[in-house]
């Protein structure tokens, strides 16, 4: 609706915008937030430093790509538990996981911990994710929901750095300052991470359950006779469905897993490659983690830029040359060797590169969903399916790392954006592109 001088309201002052996030629901979805945020890193790229610090060869590295399939699929359990019940259960699990992960063996026993205590992390963390996207979404009132989605954000993003830099400054502290062996240091800095789960405990006890829960726990209760996983697949058939009448729409969703292989491909193997080059484990925590973030927030806003100045087309063009450019610099930083400025340099242009790509293709993605009937389902669908290039298809690059070498394996990284590039430029010859509207708002999912 336009608002007219008649109907339109009075701005919020700036003490009513600071207020808000001081609402009690509010601060609850924050507090869930830096839950959500806690566990990936536990099983992916701090354990991936682990790992390379106790002599796991790169290729069972590589594979740790696959330990993310929960959250590609996690919308095939989404409909199964939406109440603060399943909230403390995925929590209790979470905790389990985590500490079934500090007291394994990654030198003796790497293949456990790929497709064990990991892939267990990765679920109840996935599980966790569902019920608190649910729970946000239907606890906040609509004058509270962007309030409640930049706090959900910022926490979440603070409970990542908690378990990335806080996690390997934790191991660094008990080995060096209180003279715990390599292993045991590990497994207190892990347990650590198993106790900060108990933030999030604490919060689902506080929380009230939403009253939309109980509507849809009605509401569900009228169709208990169909399965769940039958709706979805009801929903997900129809969605794609429809997806498959347009023009050239395998050719689409054959770009839509391979625009972003290139960024995922070196991404896979940057925690053991900063390792190997001899940065220590706190340097990765400054430099990679504490420095990337910051570039990744601004890459952000740069691609929220770029999407808005140039065509929807122009912009994927500049992203993807971007991400292949970026594969480069860790070739350069593969014959510096071990210099701090040169990998903060490194890490600045990767992550604040990777940020622009992320958002033009978000915005892509959002473009595509253009049926107001099918929206929420084909997002999903689409954001899965462009998993599949982190997920699976970046899974054997530590293969390919521990034959050619550092220097020619990001070269390598690089030339995966190639099938992307000849799609790119046959959609935008047969005028894919055209009909595409940039969406007004682009939402970023973390």
């Amino acid at each position: 609706m336009t608002v007219t001088p008649d109907t339109a309201t009075a701005r919020p002052s700036f003490a009513d915008t600071l207020a808000v996030y001081l609402k009690p629901r509010v601060l609850i979805v924050l507090f869930l937030g830096f839950s959500a945020g806690l566990p990936l890193a536990l099983s992916s790229s701090t354990l991936l430093v682990w790992m390379r610090e106790v002599g796991v060869d790169l290729g069972v590295i590589g594979l740790f790509a696959l330990v993310g399939t929960p959250y590609t699929i996690k919308f095939l359990w989404a409909p199964v538990g939406r109440r603060r019940g399943w909230l403390l259960f995925s929590q209790l699990l979470l905790i389990v996981s985590i500490v079934l992960l500090a007291f394994s063996d990654p030198a003796r026993a790497p293949w456990y911990v790929v497709f064990a205590a990991a892939l267990f992390v990765a679920t109840a963390s996935a599980t966790q994710d569902i019920v608190i996207d649910a729970f946000r979404i239907e606890s906040l009132p609509e004058s509270q929901q962007a309030a409640g989605m930049a706090a959900y954000v910022a926490a979440y993003r603070i409970g990542m750095l908690a378990s990335t830099a806080g996690a390997l400054f934790l191991v660094s502290g008990f080995e060096d300052g209180l003279g715990f062996a390599k292993d045991t240091a590990w497994t207190a800095g892990y347990l650590v991470m198993a106790a900060l789960v108990v933030i999030g405990i604490a919060t689902s006890f506080i929380a009230r359950e939403p009253e939309k829960s109980v509507v849809a726990t009605t509401e569900h209760a009228e169709h208990a006779r169909e399965n769940p996983l039958v709706r979805v697949a009801k929903a997900a058939y129809a969605s794609f469905a429809d997806f498959l009448t347009r023009d050239m729409a395998i050719v689409v969703l054959v770009f839509v897993v391979l625009y972003k292989l290139c960024d995922a491909f070196a991404g896979a193997m940057t925690a053991p490659f900063v390792i190997d080059l001899g940065f220590s484990r706190n340097d990765y925590a400054a430099i990679v983690k504490g420095v990337g973030l910051a570039a990744t927030l601004i890459g952000g806003f740069a691609g929220g830029a770029l999407a808005r100045a140039y065509p929807l087309v122009t912009s994927l063009w500049i992203g993807a040359f971007l991400q292949m450019a970026s594969n480069l610099i860790f070739t350069w930083q593969a014959f510096v060797g071990v210099n701090l400025w040169a990998l903060t340099l490194t890490i600045i242009v990767e992550n604040f590169t990777g940020a622009i790509g992320t958002v033009i293709f978000v915005a892509y993605l959002s473009a595509l969903c253009n049926n107001p009937l099918h929206t929420a389902t084909q997002y999903a669908l689409l954001t899965a399916l462009a998993a599949v290039g982190r997920t699976y298809l970046s899974a054997g690059a530590g293969f390919i790392a521990e034959r050619a070498g550092w220097p020619l394996f990001f070269i390598i990284s690089a030339l995966t954006a190639l099938p992307s590039l000849l799609l790119l430029v046959w959609l935008q010859q047969r005028g894919h592109f055209t009909g595409l509207a940039k969406p007004t708002r682009i939402v970023m999912d973390d």
